[in-house]
């Protein structure tokens, strides 16, 4: 079944509501392909071995999370961004990229996604961006030990987080926000929790952790960014019957 570019974009627009985000790059449309979209294929970022894989699955439309055009970025159409965008526009194949938007919905976004795949309960958040939540806060069923929630973690990312024990208590209560979101540690702090899960880690992470006796883990900026964006695609799916294909390009970090 195809369906118009435009009323993807004004499903998304009303889905996500960009225009509510101060952002650091252009949410939506950011290369324009075809007109119609019958297949779609999503990933977490739109580099190159990504967009290879769409043109070799013949689709219209890729979806990801992080696209192009960052704030401070040289803005120049030259070396592998003129690479990536020549390839996008010689298949006729539009980019729609969706960054704090795809973090912070509250069902479909990465911060809800990950939590449910965790098995936490929401409990509220660490912070807010024009009333959208910027991490959030939870609770396990049962408290357990800071190498218990390491395994649970490895065992549904299919990864080991870097793990840094600020003490020996068990964790009954949680924060996180996915991606290189390591600086909110201090809000996962104000908030009272046990532990804070996040994609990456910066040197003065550990300190932190260690002096307020948080449990600290570094899932991976990747690995915890793989789930708003087929949550989205799903909802795109079942709206307008296209055809979906998510496919991950490991990336270690």
């Amino acid at each position: 079944m195809s369906v118009t570019l435009d009323e993807i974009l004004m499903e998304l627009k009303t889905l996500l509501r960009p225009e509510q985000f101060n952002d650091y790059c252009p949410n939506g449309l950011q290369v324009e392909g075809r007109r119609l979209v019958n297949r779609m294929v999503s990933g977490v970022t739109a580099c190159q071995a990504l967009i290879d894989r769409a043109i070799a699955a013949e689709a219209d439309l890729l979806l990801v999370h992080h696209g192009y055009f960052w704030r401070g970025e040289d803005a120049a159409v030259t070396g592998i961004k003129k690479t990536r965008i020549q390839s996008l526009l010689e298949h006729d194949i539009s980019l729609l990229a969706y960054h704090l938007p795809l973090d912070a919905h509250a069902e479909l976004g990465n911060n809800a996604q990950l939590g449910k795949l965790l098995g936490f309960t929401t409990t509220g958040d660490i912070g807010k961006q024009n009333n959208h939540s910027i991490g959030l806060t939870g609770s396990l069923e049962e408290s357990i030990s800071g190498a218990a929630l390491a395994a649970l973690i490895e065992t549904r990312l299919g990864r080991a987080p870097m793990h840094i024990a600020g003490s020996d208590r068990e964790i009954g209560t949680v924060a996180w926000c996915t991606g290189g979101a390591q600086n909110y540690i201090e809000l996962a702090v104000k908030a009272g929790v046990d532990a804070y899960i996040t994609g990456e880690v910066s040197e003065q992470t550990v300190h932190i952790a260690r002096e307020t006796g948080i449990h600290f883990y570094a899932a991976g900026h990747h690995a915890t960014e793989r789930y708003g964006v087929q949550a989205v695609a799903a909802h795109l799916v079942a709206r307008f019957g296209l055809q979906h294909q998510f496919i991950d390009i490991d990336n270690p970090v």
